[in-house]
């Protein structure tokens, strides 16, 4: 039986059940969705977009899914005692794919801010979700969009309205939970207004031993002068598979920071799509990743410079040891008439064995004559001269693989724009380097 057979066999024995447990909103989608996904199935390696993952082998086994909104025996406030040190957080939680509303932060936020699930979201204001649901993340071209568009029953709402200022960082983190090899499907859309401002930092962490898959889809619209900054940091064990989809739209004067940081995974697969649509509108698009033994990260990123006077930076690096494959295919388009345009795109890696395997495919397609563009990649392995440098000075040679690859990352988390991260995070790359588990220390399904 082809992979997708089973996938379209559940949404017809339980379409009814999906949409009983969701919202109208998002239910309006569903059967438009499980069309697109009979008539594209799923995405072959011949596919130019998806050349590097095979992603009918990620979805053929059978997963376990909870269509019927059982609750999940956990309280993630009790089992996750993990937080950033000296950074004051909004906390909330997402398990498997639905979001944690039994108990929700003390503090409260600004008026007019909605944070919540995005299911009662829907329930309670419509009108808004359906102004934003589904408008970015198209279900026509791509059928993994497609597959969580028709059974994703629920997730996260964030809706910041004109001149609203978040000056607490939101945490949220994604707790995968189960006995059985699970699949989860989750969505999250994020909504600033005109000047509004916000920070989210996502952290996807799974407590049982099992096998998981999870799709996502984000969906990120930045009004004309907002401020957003999106951090995802990924650390969960070898026996999981990811496949994220990040959609942003960014208007006049808007400053959007993506941050992805891969620590600890199995197979990732993240896809990032960004337009820019009003003037002097600047993306900052940062991903890292730390891989060994089987591991694989795969990242596609499509930066649109619809209109003039835009900024796009774009910065990705891969360490990768042991036999991790990694992949990254960077496009970067320059419509006509978007006239100076500054943009950036670079993508470094280093192979610490013979046996680690990296891809990368940066591209630049320009439409206009006065833009400043530039990318390029490389490949390479450990400095030779610099690690018999150190080691003529008395430091061994694990420390100096150890601070070579630390200081190549480096460049990455020092683009956080938040203080107290940024140490967190220089704190776990360098337990994940020395072979430690990179938990968060505290926490207590870690342990």
């Amino acid at each position: 039986m082809k992979a997708e057979q089973q996938y379209i066999d559940l949404f017809t024995q339980y379409e009814g059940m999906i949409n009983q447990h969701s919202a109208e909103v998002m239910n309006h989608f569903r059967r438009q969705a499980f069309e697109d996904f009979c008539r594209l199935g799923f995405p072959t390696r011949k596919q130019e977009r998806y050349k590097y993952t095979d992603m009918a082998k990620l979805f053929l086994p059978d997963y376990g899914l909870n269509l019927n909104r059982l609750d999940i025996p956990v309280n993630p406030y009790e089992v996750f005692k993990c937080d950033v040190p000296n950074m004051s957080t909004a906390l909330y939680f997402v398990v498997n794919d639905a979001f944690y509303s039994k108990a929700l932060p003390t503090g409260h936020l600004p008026e007019g801010v909605l944070l919540g699930s995005l299911r009662e979201m829907a329930e309670q204001r419509p009108e808004l979700v359906a102004r934003y649901y589904g408008k970015l993340a198209g279900t026509s071209k791509d059928a993994i969009v497609a597959l969580n568009t028709m059974l994703a029953q629920d997730g996260l709402l964030l809706y910041v309205p004109k001149g609203v200022v978040l000056e607490k960082p939101i945490q949220l983190v994604n707790i995968l939970r189960a006995d059985v090899d699970f699949m989860a499907n989750r969505r999250v859309l994020i909504v600033l207004e005109e000047k509004a401002q916000a920070k989210l930092l996502v952290c996807d962490h799974a407590m049982d031993r099992v096998n998981f898959l999870t799709t996502q889809v984000v969906e990120v619209f930045a009004g004309a002068g907002s401020t957003f900054d999106w951090y995802e940091l990924e650390e969960t064990h070898n026996a999981t598979v990811r496949c994220s989809n990040l959609f942003v739209r960014q208007e006049s004067d808007s400053n959007v920071l993506l941050n992805g940081m891969t620590l600890h995974n199995g197979i990732t697969r993240n896809t990032t799509e960004v337009i820019l649509t009003g003037r002097g509108a600047e993306v900052n698009l940062l991903g890292m990743a730390i891989e060994d033994k089987q591991q694989r990260v795969d990242n596609h990123t499509f930066i649109d410079h619809a209109v003039p006077d835009c900024t796009s930076n774009e910065l990705f690096k891969y360490v990768l040891d042991d036999s991790a494959v990694g992949a990254f295919a960077g496009k970067v388009l320059v419509r006509e008439g978007a006239q100076h345009t500054s943009s950036r795109q670079t993508n470094r890696n280093l192979c610490a064995t013979r046996e680690a395997r990296m891809y990368t495919q940066p591209q630049l397609e320009i439409y206009a004559d006065d833009v400043k563009c530039s990318h390029g990649a490389t490949v390479g392995q450990l400095n030779e001269d610099a690690l018999f440098y150190m080691r003529q000075r008395g430091i061994p040679q694990k420390e100096a693989r150890l601070l070579l690859m630390f200081a190549f990352v480096n460049e990455v988390i020092d683009e956080i724009r938040l203080e107290a991260l940024k140490n967190r995070l220089h704190h776990l790359v360098e337990k994940r380097f020395r072979g430690e588990l990179n938990k968060c220390q505290g926490c207590a399904m870690c342990k």
